[in-house]
């Protein structure tokens, strides 16, 4: 090979190695502008600064089998991607409970909160029976009115029997629970576990749509609640992260669900309206 080739396919090479990820790009969408954002670059656990661990294996309401940890075995940073790991286990909580899968659920609580903007994150779910991935927000005035009152957006759901489909709901009282209001997206072909999707919320005071990849599934307004109940969604909330095993309505693993399986989350970003 003449060297004046050979050189330029070495520069070519080094160009590819150092180009950056797609996710290491400037975070511009156009019509917004960028508030938060967590793009796992750096560090080897969670950033403290950004997010808290929820820890306990009390069901979570919805009888879930998991243990959430804030261990490094069950969070971690790899690879520049966020990996929030569900194991098969025997594991003892200081609290004494005892549960045989353990995982991880982080939250912006008391970190960051935000009413309105473009919440959204690429992400790579797991795949089995019983698994149960999410990426959600909660009001965060939680604490003082409890829950469904604070609201809750669930901008991403999947039970590991709906390999191809994923949910976005609203919950507030009087439709919360198994009445909650919300639709399904389903893919053409293949599973979302096969690859990353963005899953994202445009959240305004009197509208909240729902994404995946930037196509528009389902929007949601007063007009939608059920007759005498409130729209809730008109102050701060905060972001959660988790993946829960098992529960009342994915139902339990089986003998196929293998462990442990990984939840990638590429980015986290958040953006408000610009002026």
């Amino acid at each position: 090979m003449p060297k004046t080739i050979l050189v330029l396919v070495m520069l070519s090479s080094l160009t590819l190695l150092s180009y950056p990820k797609e996710k290491t790009r400037t975070p511009v969408r156009p019509g917004w502008e960028l508030t938060w954002s967590d793009e796992f670059n750096s560090g080897s656990v969670p950033d403290p600064a950004k997010w808290q661990f929820a820890i306990g294996g009390n069901g979570w309401g919805n009888k879930e089998l998991e243990y959430y940890t804030s261990r490094p075995q069950n969070a971690r940073i790899r690879h520049g991607n966020l990996e929030i790991i569900a194991r098969q286990e025997h594991y003892s909580g200081s609290d004494g409970l005892k549960r045989d899968y353990t995982s991880a659920r982080l939250m912006t609580s008391g970190k960051f909160e935000q009413a309105y903007g473009r919440f959204e994150a690429r992400i790579k779910i797991p795949f089995g029976q019983g698994v149960w991935p999410a990426f959600w927000l909660l009001g965060a005035d939680d604490k003082q009115v409890g829950w469904p009152t604070c609201g809750e957006i669930d901008i991403m759901e999947n039970i590991g029997r709906e390999p191809a489909t994923v949910h976005g709901t609203i919950h507030g009282p009087g439709y919360s629970g198994g009445k909650g209001i919300g639709a399904p997206y389903s893919l053409t072909s293949g599973r979302f576990a096969d690859e990353f999707h963005v899953y994202a919320v445009e959240w305004e005071p009197a509208e909240i749509r729902f994404y995946v990849d930037d196509h528009l599934y389902a929007t949601r307004k007063p007009a939608d609640l059920p007759p005498g109940t409130k729209w809730v969604y008109d102050h701060p909330f905060y972001m959660l992260l988790n993946f829960a095993v098992g529960g009342e309505w994915p139902g339990s693993p089986e003998a196929t669900t293998k462990f442990p399986q990984i939840m990638l989350v590429d980015y986290v970003r958040v953006y408000k309206k610009a002026p």
